[in-house]
């Protein structure tokens, strides 16, 4: 049987992973990039808090020594179901199964300005750009001599409430009462705001009430202005112009609000669901197809009775569909009943600032230093390679002892 997996994420590897070893199954994975990325902390990226080589690892290191395992490094291009071909940047690949977990893009729900001046928050590559702007805007800052365009420079508006929005707006809260006075001593730090713009009426939607309530309490006690029930509606000459009617002179807009899944040219509009997700049967079979399947966040599976209008977008999600696929194909091979998908929440959390987290589990709630413990060992333990995990860890170590990471680097590659 040969498979062919459109995507290096949480989903399709982990599909990959253990479909690993069996000698009937050829898999081949496509991405566009030839490293998997771990997103969850690429908001520490662009904090200059990692290194990006720390929560990325390259397929085909990953792939050593597997033989029925390959990488395609190549961008899906289109898909022909009738004669069982993908086409791609790089070349045709041909399938018995064909499934789908490329994940989502950023949502800017059709604001021009936005899309055109927002800094987004999904790839290395935005991780790595938002460094380099939050930087050069503190160069700009030290030298010039207008004092609005001083304040202008140094204000950050983070827009979405979700848990990226909290967490980039703690982390950078930190960062501007920590670092301005050591590297930028011609800044104030209270030129610097930060505003959270968050469209709902609380931060942390999908979580607790209680840890909505330590979000907000521990932001606001970091100086992070929050604007609830608000959301941004465009950017024009370096104004942020809010639904309130209020407007913001900022340099810097991070773009955190939403996302949509990845569309994939050759499936019809018919088969896309809320949030262009398409829509899957109890198997993760895409509607209307034979031999095509899509996992994770990309896809829109509304069969488990604990989660009628879909599960939520969450690296748990797409790990326990690409494993439960994995089982499913084998099921397939050797003529067996396939089993239907069901989520097993394992529970959420959040980190807010230095020390500060909350974690919701099905039947308890916590916060703090513990909450903050057990998110950075539960952040370890998903991240590929064993180098990466010490890396990490050793990163984390020296940066919260100096709380002075010396990652604050000006990369700006040749195009």
């Amino acid at each position: 049987m040969k498979i062919v997996i459109i995507g290096g994420g949480f989903a399709g590897l982990n599909l990959a992973k253990h479909l690993a070893g069996n000698q009937l199954i050829d898999i081949t994975l496509v991405d566009k990039n030839n490293y998997h990325l771990f997103p969850p902390l690429l908001y520490q990226v662009s904090t200059a808090f990692i290194e990006a080589s720390n929560i990325s690892y390259p397929f085909r290191r990953m792939f050593q020594y597997k033989e029925n395992l390959r990488f395609h490094l190549g961008k899906l291009k289109n898909i022909v179901a009738s004669s069982n071909k993908v086409e791609t940047s790089d070349g045709d690949l041909y399938y018995d199964c064909l499934i789908l977990a490329m994940g989502t893009e950023t949502n800017y729900f059709g604001l021009e300005n936005i899309k055109k001046h927002a800094l987004p928050m999904k790839t290395i590559d935005d991780a790595i750009h938002l460094r380099n702007h939050l930087l050069l805007n503190a160069e700009k800052a030290v030298r010039t001599n207008d004092p609005v365009e001083k304040v202008r420079l140094q204000n950050i508006v983070i827009s979405g409430g979700g848990p990226t929005g909290v967490e980039v707006s703690g982390m950078l809260a930190e960062m501007i009462h920590s670092l301005i006075n050591k590297d930028y001593p011609e800044l104030k730090k209270n030129d610097a705001n930060i505003y959270l713009i968050s469209s709902g009426n609380a931060l942390l939607g999908p979580m607790s009430p209680k840890s909505q309530a330590e979000a907000y309490k521990v932001l606001n006690s970091l100086g992070v202005q929050i604007k609830l029930n608000t959301a941004v509606k465009d950017y024009i000459d370096g104004d942020i112009h809010l639904s309130t009617g209020e407007c913001i002179p900022a340099a810097t807009l991070v773009w955190t609000s939403g996302v949509i899944a990845r569309q994939v040219p050759g499936l019809p509009d018919v088969y896309a669901g809320r949030g262009k997700r398409i829509i899957v049967d109890e198997f993760n079979k895409v509607q209307g197809t034979q031999n095509i399947f899509a996992i994770g966040d990309q896809c829109l599976q509304t069969t488990d009775v604990d989660y009628p209008n879909g599960h939520p977008q969450l690296a748990q999600v797409a790990i326990q569909q690409g494993i439960q696929l994995a089982s499913n194909l084998k099921r397939l091979q050797s003529g067996q009943a396939l089993k239907a998908f069901k989520y097993k929440n394992k529970g959420s959390m959040a980190i807010i600032s230095k020390y500060k987290a909350v974690v919701d589990l099905p039947n308890a709630f916590f916060k703090g230093l513990p909450a903050w413990f057990v998110w950075l060992f539960v952040h370890i333990i998903p991240i590929v390679g064993f180098g990466n995990k010490i890396k990490l860890a050793c990163n984390w170590f020296c940066s919260l002892l100096t709380n002075d990471p010396a990652l604050r680097l000006i990369i700006r590659p040749k195009k």
